[in-house]
């Protein structure tokens, strides 16, 4: 399940994009609260109110997930940092006529799971860390990552959901 990560989105008909809302998250775990709060906002201007469960939950791991491991230490929620960081944590939400895209942009370059995939063992299989690339495997039509280029650095994470035509 966790390979391969590495994979581009899906192809896509640029001509029948009909809609992209994106939000900036700043690096406290009430940004979580925002991020469903935000994709619920975006899904009924969308007319997509019915698939707003499944994408909240996928969209709650990848945020967390982001914030928990991508930012540096002193970026991460309950650092104890000095002062707001700026917002390095990015939830972009696309519709096309059949799919629907929650993509997570983060600082890290990373590949998503890294050691914080644990195997699924008798041991751990009941922990709560740890099973968020599970959930959104279980919960999207796929899902995937890749690299930010150009000057930019870090990665994108990213969920795809068919719609009904």
């Amino acid at each position: 399940m966790l390979e391969p990560l590495r994979q581009g989105l899906p192809p896509v008909d640029p001509t029948a994009v009909s809609g992209s809302a994106s939000c900036a998250l700043p690096a406290r775990f009430e940004a979580v609260r925002g991020a469903r709060s935000f994709t619920r906002s975006t899904l009924s201007q969308w007319g997509l109110d019915e698939r707003f469960d499944d994408v909240a939950l996928v969209v709650s791991e990848l945020v967390t997930n982001a914030l928990r491991h991508a930012l540096p230490d002193d970026a991460r929620p309950g650092s104890g940092a000095a002062g707001e960081p700026e917002a390095s944590v990015r939830l972009h939400l696309m519709r096309w006529s059949t799919r629907l895209v929650c993509a997570v942009r983060d600082p890290s370059e990373d590949r998503p799971g890294g050691s914080f995939a644990p195997e699924r063992t008798q041991e751990n299989c009941d922990l709560e860390s740890g099973r968020g690339l599970f959930l959104v495997d279980a919960y999207s039509d796929s899902w995937g990552w890749h690299p930010l280029a150009g000057r930019l650095t870090g990665k994108v994470v990213w969920a795809l959901f068919m719609l009904p035509e």
